[in-house]
This record gives C-alpha cells, structure tokens and sequence, in this order.
C-alpha cells in the first residue's frame, strides 16, 4: 500500500472541508440573518458557524459535517424555490418576532402632542377646533403559526419588540365620554328636540336651541368638578353674598354644597375649582389706599404653589382643565399674578373685557347681581307692555367714561320718554322705574360688566347696552340681538331715534323673549336647572369640551 506522506494526508484532511466551503458561498443565502422555516425549533438553522465548531473532531467528523452541511443545504434551497415561486414579486410578507405568540402588532400609531393639553380656540358650537384623541392601536392576531410555505425571510437588523399594550387610565375614560358628548351635541345641531320634563331650549334666543339642550343633559350626566379644600376662610371657600359681588359667594357656596356636580376624587374630575375670593382679598389682603396689588398676587402664587406641590393636576395640564371666578373689577389683574393661570385657565368674570385679556373661547362671562339681600325676592315682576309709559330709563352715578356722555346728552331734556338721571328724587324706587320703561340703559362704570343688564331682565324690561369690548354672560349659548339692543358709544345722541326705530310688533316679540331667558339669571337656593348656577356650570362644561388633557405615555 502506498503510504501518504503527511502533505498529502493534510490535503485529503481538508478537502471536504472546501467543498462545504465552495457550496456555501455559491448556493448561500441572498440575505444575511435568520430563515423560519416552520414552527419547529429544531429547523431554524443559522448560517456562519465558527471553525471551532468544526476543527478537532477528526477526518470522521469532518466527513459527516461536509455530509450533513450538504443535506441541508439542499432541503434549504429547494424550501426556498418553493417559496419565491408561490411568492409574487412585489410582496412583502410580515415580520413577525418569535416567541410573541404570533402576534403583529402596528407600532406606527398617532404622534403625541408634546405638550399635556390642547385648547381650542374656535367656537365651540362650531366645533372646529376640537381636538379628539385618535383610535386605539389595532392588534392583528394570528391564530396559526407560518408554515413551510409561509417562510420569512428577516433582515439582518432585528426590529425591537413591540411596546406593551397602553393600560387606559380614568383621564382616558374621561375624555373618551367628552367625545362621546362632542359627537352627540354635533349630531343633535341638525336634528330635532329632546323631551324634558322640567323645560325644552327653543326659539330665536338661542344660537342653537337643540345643540344647548343635548349639551346640558350631557353635561347633567357626567359632569364633575374637584374643588381644592386647602385654604381657611374668609379669603378661601366664602365670598360675599349681599352685595354687588354677590355671585361671587353665591356660586362658591353653591358648588361646595353640590351633590351631583362635586367630587370628592379628583382622579374622576373634569375640571379642579380653585376657591379663592378677590372680594374678600380685597377687604382683608390689599392694604387700604396703597393701590398695592402686591398681596393679593402673592396670596394667589402661595395658594397655587401649595396645590401645585400636593396635587399633579395643575402641572399635568399647565392649569388649562382649572378655573377661578371674580365679580370683583381686579379679577382680572388677580389672575395675571400666575401666567398659567392668565393664559391657560378657565377665568369666570364679571369684568368680561376682550381690550384687557378677556378670551371668550376660554373664560367665562360672570353675569353681575346685585343681591342687597342675597335673594332674588322682590326683584323679579313686571306689568304688561301697554303698562310702560317711558320709553327708556337710566339713573346711576357718573363714573367711566361712557356715562359722563349718556348724562350730557339726555339728562335734562325734559324729555317724558328718556328718563335719564344721575340721580333719582327722593321717594322714587328704581325697580318701579324700570318696571314702567320699555327699554333699561345699561351703560358701562369704570368696567365694562354692570348689575342693570340682569335688573332689567328681572323687570321685563329690554336691556340696552352701551359698552365696548364687553360680552355678555351665555353669549355661546344666547342670541343677545333676539331681546336687547346693543348701542355703540359714538351713537349714544342718536339713541333715542334707535329705540323708536324698533316697531310695537317687534318690541312686543323681544319683551317676550326677554320673559323667557329670566329662568336662565335667577338665583335659587337650593339651585334649580337651567338656572343661573348651572347655565355658569355650563359655560365651564363647553370651554372644558375645547381641552384635550393626555398624560404622555
């Protein structure tokens, strides 16, 4: 026998180790990285094993190696001629990661705002500017894993895991039932009315009557407010309630004492009450003639610094889901003490001014009451038309800048049917006044609010207002041009002519219409719907439907 030297037994040593080396590299995958042929562990076979995988076992072990490398190599090809010819050109098969129990799940879902909340600023009957949370991600599950011929073939840069499922919070709820009442007050604009037993919204006073009367009973079915309990009274959770600020206390009294509106779970409230009174910092805050805002904005910055501290819902929302309220003519320049609560907060004013930062599609006009003795009795009554003598009647003192020209012009006229005063003679009552005039002048003081506007509701008597940049309370809700007039300054020498300008059939239609939206400004004790106290909670309800809150996730 020939004997071969230790060359050649080298060279026969490694000769099957280049055949399985020239197979690979001519038949070897198109892609690099893994190929599921089956749900069997045992057929995902990776390409690219090391020499130590091999070397060390012997000729014998290299020989079945090479065998065995072949084998496979062959049921892999003719796998994959089978794929690419049940395969067409253009598709892409899905990627799925093993071990997610055959699960694809899209990732790609909608973009988060960077910030926590949105707010719109269209009007909300409109409903332009509504931002609503998109659907929640689809899941496609697959009940059968891939088969031979449903091979993938994976690139070799592994896709991440899928996120977890997102776990809806209460906020999700929350604003999953503020869409629900988007859509319902969107479909109920165009359709017909909904039975109520106490009252039903219609005629030309309203904006739209339907969409007011599907907004309040959503709002009765889901509506709720948290309000802080920090603070000691009398600057926190009073407020004074005989006085020209009257609503001020009246509404803080009112909404603490509320069993279907209040919460006690802030986790489950729409919107968070911060229950400080610029009347009462005003009497025991601001020091005397200093003309010094500075305690005042500072009792407001401590307040919310200890909210802000204990609670996550005034930085979760930048204060956008908050709101304060003021009768009070500093309301206004209260609220510049926190920017935030300036510029992102729900404001209910009284001093409704857009020339001084008013936003009506945020704040909230705060109708003025003056409740001498904390309750409507006495101010509400009126004769019939044909019982009004006067065509119009004002009396109150000359400050601001639009009464000093209504007095100029028309107090002393000797004009029976303008009865303009500064002053009334002793033994004349003002309410008799009003309920003997067809129309009540209701001309801005110092602010652009005045407490005639809801007098002259209270007395059947149709309000005129005189006044720039003011809005009036419910103006989302009420079509002000249906019962009043509305008189710019630069007319006021022309007033009377605009009054005689409105016809008996007319003047009969608006005096009616006057009677009808009283329920909407009557202060009840206990409160009653449609009143007041709710059409204010409704002004909220509709500014909180303008804000989406998410928290980033």
């Amino acid at each position: 026998m020939w004997s071969l030297s230790p060359s050649a037994k080298l060279v026969a040593f490694m000769v099957p180790f280049i055949l399985v080396s020239v197979l690979l590299k001519v038949v070897g995958p198109r892609y690099p990285g893994r190929v599921i042929l089956s749900d069997n562990s045992w057929l995902l076979w990776s390409f690219g094993s090391s020499k130590h995988d091999i070397i060390g076992h012997g000729a014998a072990a290299a020989n079945r190696t090479a065998v065995m490398g072949v084998e496979r190599m062959a049921a892999v090809l003719e796998v994959r001629k089978k794929v690419e010819e049940e395969t067409p050109p253009s598709h892409t098969a899905p990627r799925p990661e093993a071990g997610d129990g055959g699960s694809v799940f899209n990732v790609s879902g909608p973009a988060r705002s960077p910030t926590g909340v949105e707010v719109a600023l269209g009007h909300e009957s409109d409903q332009t500017n509504v931002t609503i949370e998109d659907s929640p991600v689809p899941t496609l599950n697959t009940s059968n894993p891939p088969s031979m011929s449903e091979a993938v073939v994976l690139p070799e840069k592994k896709l991440p895991p899928p996120p977890p499922l997102r776990e809806y919070t209460i906020l999700d709820r929350l604003e999953a039932g503020l869409r629900r009442a988007r859509s319902a007050i969107r479909e109920r604009k165009n359709g017909g009315s909904t039975s109520d037993p106490d009252y039903v919204p219609i005629g030309p006073i309203y904006r739209n009557a339907n969409a007011f009367h599907r907004s309040y009973l959503e709002m009765e079915k889901q509506y709720k407010i948290f309000v802080y309990e920090e603070g000691e009274p009398p600057v926190f959770h009073n407020g004074p309630c005989n006085s020209i600020y009257a609503m001020e206390g009246n509404f803080i009294h009112m909404m603490e004492i509320s069993t279907q509106f209040r919460t006690r779970d802030p986790e489950k409230a729409h919107v968070f009450f911060l229950p400080f009174s610029v009347a009462m910092m005003v009497r025991f805050v601001y020091v005397q003639d200093s003309y010094d805002y500075g305690p005042i904005k500072q009792t407001v910055i401590d307040y919310l610094n200890v909210v802000s501290a204990k609670y996550p819902y005034w930085n979760r929302s930048l204060g956008a889901d908050h709101f304060m309220l003021a009768c009070h003519d500093w309301g206004p320049e209260t609220s510049r003490a926190v920017p935030n609560l300036y510029k992102n907060s729900i404001r209910v004013l009284c001093n409704a001014n857009t020339s001084e930062g008013f936003n009506p599609s945020k704040d909230v006009s705060f109708p003025e009451i003056n409740l001498l003795t904390g309750r409507i009795r006495g101010l509400i009554g009126w004769p019939s038309p044909s019982h009004r003598p006067i065509l119009a009647f004002f009396a109150g003192g000359l400050h601001g800048p639009i009464r000093p020209i209504l007095l100029e012009h028309w107090e002393h006229k000797n004009d029976p049917d303008m009865q303009i005063h500064k002053y009334l003679r002793r033994g004349v009552s003002y309410i008799d006044m009003m309920r003997k005039s067809k129309f009540c002048i209701c001309p801005s003081g110092y602010e652009v609010a005045s407490p005639r506007v809801v007098e002259a509701i209270y007395t059947g008597c149709i309000p005129v207002l005189i006044s720039d940049h003011y809005v009036p309370p419910f103006s989302d809700v009420l079509n002000w041009k249906s019962f009043s007039v509305e008189v710019p300054v630069s007319e006021i020498l022309n007033l009377k002519n605009i009054l005689e300008s409105i016809s008996p059939r007319q003047y009969i239609r608006m005096q009616r219409r006057v009677v009808q939206i009283r329920r909407h400004f009557e202060v009840n004790s206990p409160p009653k719907r449609f009143d007041v106290f709710h059409m204010i909670l409704h002004s909220l309800w509709l500014r909180r439907l303008n804000v989406r809150v998410h928290v980033n996730h």
